[in-house]
């Protein structure tokens, strides 16, 4: 289970550079709107499996039943991210398409991701001949490691509700605070 922290926590970092630099600074997403609707929709939905994996690996085992839910928050990912492939480059077409660097991004996140499945798969076979239960069961990494996941997991929370509440038809000056419609820096040559 050590194996898959580490690499959660990397693909957590990953994941926050992705968001911020390429979602925010460069491409400015939630100002887009409404043409981004469709993406920003699976990144909300996306972000918010996040937020119960980075916020329960470091601290809790799915024992059970509870490791099928948890293989099925794995798999609903899996389906959205391969759907945002998809959906990202058909909405991005007016703007100009996806960011230079942004699909390697994405690319060695996949990457990452499917270490953890390799790594994880065992350990969820593990846990489904285990008598049901979310129990409390730290694996063997440094307290900092888990406080950080723990981290990564309010932030993409953060990041999820503001995705969610861009699409949802909110007040536009808050839903694309700091970023006005047709100011994206990634149009700035």
């Amino acid at each position: 289970m050590a194996e898959v922290l580490w690499l959660l926590a990397a693909l957590g970092l990953l994941g926050a550079f992705d968001t911020i630099y390429f979602h925010e600074i460069r491409g400015q997403l939630p100002a887009q709107l409404p043409g981004l609707r469709p993406e920003l929709v699976l990144h909300a939905g996306r972000s918010f499996i996040y937020v119960a994996v980075f916020g329960t690996l470091p601290w809790i085992s799915w024992r059970g039943a509870w490791a099928a839910a948890f293989a099925l928050l794995l798999v609903i990912e899996v389906c959205i991210t391969i759907a945002d492939f998809i959906v990202e480059d058909q909405v991005r077409k007016p703007f100009g398409g996806l960011l230079p660097g942004e699909r390697t991004t994405h690319t060695i996140m996949a990457i990452v991701y499917g270490a953890i499945l390799a790594n994880l798969l065992p350990v969820l076979i593990d846990w489904w001949h285990l008598p049901s239960g979310l129990i409390a069961y730290p694996p063997p990494v440094p307290l900092w490691l888990r406080i950080g996941l723990t981290a990564l997991a309010v932030g993409t929370l953060v990041s999820a509700i503001r995705d969610a509440y861009a699409v949802a038809g909110f007040p536009r000056p808050l839903a694309r605070w700091p970023w006005r419609p047709g100011h994206a820096a990634s149009r700035v040559p």
